[in-house]
């Protein structure tokens, strides 16, 4: 499975829309955004794509930004959430509580997804794989990642700028 990963794009639909175009042309089947969306508009651009997300700690509407994703075809799997690809697990969250992240690595999952830092990361503990893609929004590049789930290969990806 290739999956595209965002995160933090803040309300920048704009580069939402980027970002998903970039990652389907890479060969994304599935999408998930780690966090702090921002609002409605976000939501939208990723209407028509297999897509789960988790809302940030700047995702303050909660039940809004819910709203937008039922009506949009939009899956909330806040504040974690847990995916099984061949017996191996990949888990995910906004970053910003840790003892969501410590729960999935002391369960040793395959990967761990995470936004909040605005950092692009990829790092192993213990057996498993920590990734973040960077952000959409108050970063030095603006980027998001692949990852194929059968070969374990990461690609970070730049968005292009305008």
């Amino acid at each position: 499975m290739h999956i595209g990963l965002l995160s933090d794009s803040h309300g920048r639909a704009d580069r939402v829309a980027a970002a998903m175009t970039l990652l389907e042309a890479q060969g994304a089947e599935l999408f998930i955004h780690l966090g702090d969306l921002g609002d409605d508009d976000v939501v939208a651009a990723m209407s028509g794509y297999e897509t789960r997300v988790v809302f940030g700690n700047c995702d303050w509407d909660e039940a809004e930004l819910n709203r937008a994703c039922k009506h949009h075809g939009v899956h909330v799997d806040h504040p974690a959430g847990r995916l099984e690809f061949n017996d191996r697990t990949l888990a995910y969250t906004h970053g910003h509580r840790p003892e969501l992240m410590d729960v999935a690595l002391a369960e040793g999952v395959d990967w761990l997804l995470h936004g909040h830092t605005h950092q692009v990361r990829d790092e192993r503990i213990g057996r498993t794989r920590v990734i973040n893609p960077g952000a959409l929004q108050r970063a030095p590049l603006y980027t998001v990642a692949l990852l194929d789930t059968e070969s374990d290969r990461l690609d970070v990806l730049e968005l292009p700028t305008p």
